[in-house]
């Protein structure tokens, strides 16, 4: 179960508050991170990365997870066919639960797409089908151009079919927020009728109020023939900013899952965030009659491991999980949270699992000191992994006094993002630029190929700077036409004397083709190489998923048949 702190804060719920928490009901924890969340612009997931991202899903203690959308691409049925097998059947961390984390499918409402997505789900041991049809009378006309009478008969046969492969159907009318109640009750109860055993009420575009959405789900509840025979859902997006207010309306009238995305990410302005959704809960245990299984120490970890494979950084201030979020600058506030915590903080950090930095390690400690702390801060390493991170660890630690958690966990998670079979790796930079001097930068890069590895020097001069510089070389060398959308620099830790573990993510687009958008991020105490490495990682996504895009004489790049397992899918962008 998930802890339930009480008012005070930093302690333990009291018996009388346990056995209140036993008493309330199941909210199913819905997690479409690796579906809905990968439509953010610029996320591009290799097959690996959602292995291991569905992974620690599965950890925090998540119910179901969508794991992809199957019809979209080879790729991403790979890929949910990949989970089902390797993750549907885990148990780890998951004792408390009794029970396997449960894979989902998305599937339009059509034959084809359903088969396709129970052939991928199939394999694991609990498994589900989620199908949608849209509802509203605006995409009825404008998209689907079709009459009412023909979407009941749509949505009722694609679910019949669906209960005829598994046991578990989700069935989502979306834009539901824009659609008419009487006409939903009719669809919903048609469904029912066909086997759906999970009704999920998609606010789509985010358009709903607290206030509309809790009644919306009250209404369908109330008047929807055989609802007492499902599970109501919730999914609701934020383009106003209101997607955790929205769900949380929904859970208070009534609805038992919610479907979330780690760090709230998604289509347009993202979806329900789940870490809000689930400390909400906690942090207010008599104001709603639900409780969760997640694992909140889970949280951070959860959700620095999105961020780092999709490269999309979570900003400062963002509930939770944000770097500011237990941050107090107002000297009125330190002197409060220094005589008592619990005077600005309403969440122990710990519950979380934020890292502490009040103990740090230094260029003194050793490989067990190492181990131990990485084991406190919730990693299991392959030896690999271990000695690549430790190998990180004593570079950084030579240049930087103390290292605090928030290095380790930025190291490692850099480490563990790190591709085994590469279309290309930096080896060597090497730069000089300074006042009134252009700036000019040597790179040296290996290229794997299948026949092989070549290795690539090129320098190149920018009037921009040096990082400007390494750019423009590694581009030389790759010989792909490149646009920097986006470069984002910020501090990991602080450091005493400026030696701050530095983050840089940033974005890219190959000019062959503008619209598909690529991200990287890596750490060190260097930032001009910290930039180097993550203009590398984005363009080792760009190579992996499209390598015959850059029609170029260094054609001979193609990676090899190993490297090429990880190219992440075009995925068919759809919204619920």
């Amino acid at each position: 179960m998930a802890h339930i702190p009480n008012r005070q804060h930093g302690s333990d719920a009291d018996d009388g508050e346990l056995a209140h928490a036993a008493a309330k009901e199941h909210l199913y924890i819905f997690d479409s991170t690796l579906r809905d969340g990968e439509q953010s612009p610029g996320v591009t997931l290799h097959v690996t990365e959602k292995v291991e991202i569905a992974r620690q899903l599965s950890k925090l203690g998540v119910d179901i997870c969508e794991a992809g959308f199957p019809i979209a691409s080879d790729g991403d049925f790979e890929a949910v066919a990949r989970i089902a097998r390797e993750v549907g059947p885990l148990m780890v961390n998951r004792e408390r639960i009794g029970r396997p984390m449960r894979i989902c499918g998305l599937a339009r409402a059509t034959r084809g797409d359903i088969q396709r997505a129970y052939d991928a789900v199939h394999h694991a041991p609990l498994h589900r089908i989620h199908t949608f049809l849209a509802t509203s009378d605006i995409h009825l006309e404008h998209k689907l151009r079709i009459s009412r009478d023909e979407c009941v008969r749509r949505a009722t046969e694609a679910v019949a079919f669906a209960r005829s492969l598994v046991d578990d159907v989700e069935f989502s009318p979306e834009d539901a927020g824009r659609s008419d109640p009487d006409f939903l009750c009719r669809v919903l109860g048609a469904v029912i009728d066909a086997g759906a055993t999970v009704l999920n009420i998609p606010d789509t575009v985010g358009y709903n109020t607290p206030e509309d959405y809790g009644r919306l789900i009250a209404y369908l509840i109330a008047h929807t023939p055989g609802a007492g025979k499902v599970i109501w859902s919730t999914h609701c997006h934020n383009d106003l900013g209101l997607a955790t207010a929205n769900t949380l309306a929904g859970v208070r009238a009534g609805a038992r899952q919610v479907e979330v995305t780690i760090n709230g990410i998604g289509e347009r302005a993202g979806n329900t965030s789940a870490e809000e959704v689930v400390m909400a809960l906690c942090t207010h245990p008599k104001s709603f009659p639900v409780t969760t299984l997640i694992d909140t120490k889970q949280i951070f970890r959860t959700s620095q491991l999105v961020s780092q494979r999709t490269g999309m950084v979570v900003q400062p201030n963002k509930a939770i999980v944000g770097a500011n979020a237990f941050a107090h600058e107002s000297g009125i506030h330190q002197d409060g949270v220094l005589k008592h915590a619990a005077t600005y903080e309403i969440i122990d950090p710990a519950t979380v699992g934020v890292p502490s930095n009040a103990l740090v390690l230094g260029k003194h400690s050793g490989r067990n000191a190492f181990r131990t702390r990485i084991q406190q801060l919730g990693y299991s390493l392959t030896e690999d992994e271990f000695q690549r991170s430790f190998a990180r660890f004593k570079r950084t630690a030579d240049a930087k006094k103390a290292v605090t958690d928030s290095d380790i966990v930025a190291i490692v998670e850099d480490e563990l993002g790190v591709l085994q079979q590469p279309a290309i790796e930096l080896r060597s930079v090497q730069v000089s630029s300074g006042t009134g001097v252009i700036a000019t930068a040597t790179v040296e890069l290996v290229v794997y190929r299948a026949e092989g590895e070549t290795v690539l020097v090129d320098a190149a001069i920018s009037r921009n700077g040096p990082i400007h510089a390494i750019f423009k070389a590694v581009e030389r060398l790759v010989e792909v036409s490149i646009n920097l959308l986006h470069y984002e620099v910020r501090a990991v830790s602080a450091g005493g004397d400026g030696d701050a573990l530095g983050q840089v993510a940033v974005k890219l687009a190959n000019e062959a083709a503008p619209h598909v958008h690529y991200n990287g991020t890596a750490t060190d105490t260097d930032v001009v190489m910290a930039s180097a490495r993550a203009f590398v990682a984005a363009l080792n996504r760009m190579l992996l998923q499209a390598p015959h895009a850059a029609k170029t004489p260094r054609e001979a790049m193609p990676v090899s048949p190993t490297a090429a397992e990880h190219a992440p899918p075009a995925s068919r962008k759809v919204d619920i």
